[in-house]
């Protein structure tokens, strides 16, 4: 069944309630690498409660949810999921994420773009507490064999890395059991743990999810060029290039120019092959 548009994009807005309290961080923080070395005064930001500050990238799984999952089953989308695949990423930062919160989630689709072969869905989700909006996130759901409905093209979003050398190249391993203590932030797609279920899909083994990626580029950036400073976050804005496997090694090169940072990542081990691109962060 062909994906139906303006149904999609006139749909009601759904609403989700939110939960999260300090050991959801922690634990996504783990996921992402954080911890190493564990006495480290730095990483204790991200590991022990006590001084704990948490990073933007949190809100693209606070309360368990997966805002992908919530784009297929949106009014007018009815889709193959193994033809899917999460294309981009941004979170746009309204104020510091708290270390506990109860939050609604309002949900739609945005847009539903027509890139001839494909379609690329774009799921908008709003944040708020009692105290006003947390964050907004775009998901950009890339679905293959879905194109040629007639409706606009959409933005192609591309951004060159600079032809000067970066500013800062950091590298950061991948353990072997990371995209395992992950998955336990909500993500349970068997790609990421499952070896019979990775190679039905076509990869040797399985690959680490492409948020975790999101993440661990995002606490380097922090960490690298923000002097620690999560609160300087402003948005992150991503496209998702190519998979990285457990056990490799992520390269990210960093680019400052006055308010954002511009970054690309690649596998070490394979090349520099492409894991994120058209990646730019946003900061006070």
């Amino acid at each position: 069944m062909p994906i139906d548009a303006a149904k999609a994009v006139s749909a009601e807005p759904r609403t989700t309630a939110l939960t999260w309290g300090h050991k959801d961080i922690l634990l996504y923080h783990l996921g992402i690498g954080a911890g190493v070395p564990a006495t480290d005064p730095d990483e204790l930001r991200y590991t022990l409660e006590s001084r704990l500050h948490v990073l933007p990238s949190f809100a693209t799984v606070a309360g368990g949810g997966m805002a992908l999952a919530g784009g297929l089953t949106a009014p007018g989308i009815d889709v193959d999921l193994a033809a899917v695949l999460h294309g981009g990423q941004t979170v746009e930062l309204h104020r510091p994420i708290p270390v506990s919160g109860d939050a609604t989630q309002t949900s739609k689709v945005a847009a539903v773009y027509d890139k001839g072969k494909a379609a690329v869905i774009v799921l908008r989700t709003d944040v708020a507490d009692a105290d006003g909006p947390l964050w907004t996130c775009d998901t950009r759901i890339f679905v293959r064999g879905e194109g040629g409905f007639g409706g606009e093209r959409g933005p192609s979003e591309r951004v060159q890395p600079p032809s000067r050398e970066p500013d800062r190249t950091v590298e950061r391993a991948i353990r072997e059991d990371q995209a395992l203590l992950y998955r336990l932030s909500g993500d349970w797609n068997p790609l990421h743990a499952d070896p019979e279920f990775a190679k039905v899909a076509g990869f040797e083994k399985p690959i680490l999810h492409g948020l975790c990626s999101y993440g661990m580029v995002l606490k380097a950036v922090v960490d690298t060029v923000l002097d620690g400073d999560v609160a300087r976050v402003r948005s992150y804005t991503t496209r998702f290039a190519g998979v990285v496997y457990p056990g490799e090694t992520l390269r990210v090169r960093m680019w400052r120019d006055r308010a954002r940072v511009q970054v690309t990542a690649t596998a070490v081990e394979r090349d520099d092959a492409p894991v994120l691109t058209d990646t730019i962060i946003e900061h006070a």
